[in-house]
């Protein structure tokens, strides 16, 4: 492989794998030396991906699962720990953009779908990922925020609260394993040439956008072991961290 390979004997887990900025962060994380474990839904994008992870001499293992399916995200981290001992990156990038619909019109099976996928899968990771994280050198996290999360548009309201939730759920596991060798942060891809954001901006020139493979080299960057910010959330359309706003505190 022709890449400097830094992350050589890593092992990288990374959801929603089967295409779009996932499928390319996988490839560039393998071109860097990690195995990664590529999990989707989807067994023929997974195929591809491992194919051409195998072809630049990589390698992958790849996984279908259900990620509404806490049980299976529990056996894989089972299957984790049995096969390699430990997790050195966890990158929580799967999402579903739900209805364009305003939220009070919204039917209750799709905030539970938005929620399920968006939010509290990303919770179990946490959970079930959590120890094997710990027995990394310089275990990294990064999860896949979104500008919905500040604009919140009429008819984007459950993907923005789920996204919402999610800034929230990570920067608190930040919080909580400050001072500690893991790093773990947010991303925010902005409007990137996928599947999804031809869903949810269907009138839109795709080839406007930036590619995922662009956006994947500046992802892979978090989750190298020099990587020592934690607690951030990184915004690619500004190339810069986003400031969160600090609490008020009473007088």
């Amino acid at each position: 492989m022709e890449k400097l390979q830094p992350l050589s004997g890593r092992i990288a887990l990374v959801t929603g794998a089967s295409r779009g900025i996932g499928a390319a962060l996988s490839v560039a994380l393998a071109e860097r030396g990690a195995h990664v474990v590529a999990v989707a839904r989807s067994m023929d994008g997974l195929r591809q991906v491992r194919e051409t992870i195998g072809a630049a001499g990589g390698t992958a293992t790849i996984v279908p699962l259900d990620l509404a399916d806490p049980d299976a995200i529990a056996r894989l981290a089972t299957t984790i720990e049995g096969r390699h001992g430990k997790l050195d990156i966890l990158v929580g990038n799967a999402g579903i953009p739900g209805p364009n619909v305003a939220v009070e019109h919204a039917k209750p099976a799709d905030w539970a779908e938005v929620l399920a996928i968006n939010l509290t899968a990303n919770w179990h990771l946490i959970r079930c990922m959590h120890p094997l994280l710990k027995r990394s050198d310089a275990g990294r996290a990064v999860f896949m925020s979104s500008s919905a999360v500040r604009q919140a548009r009429a008819d984007r309201g459950i993907y923005a609260v789920s996204k919402a939730g999610l800034e929230s759920l990570v920067r608190a596991y930040a919080a909580t394993n400050l001072g500690t060798s893991l790093c773990i942060n947010l991303f925010n891809p902005g409007p990137v040439r996928t599947q999804m954001r031809r869903t949810v901006a269907p009138h839109e020139d795709p080839m406007s956008l930036d590619t995922p493979q662009h956006c994947a080299e500046k992802l892979v960057e978090l989750c190298l072991p020099g990587f020592k910010d934690t607690g951030k959330l990184y915004d690619y359309p500004m190339r810069g961290y986003i400031e969160f706003a600090k609490p008020s505190v009473p007088a």
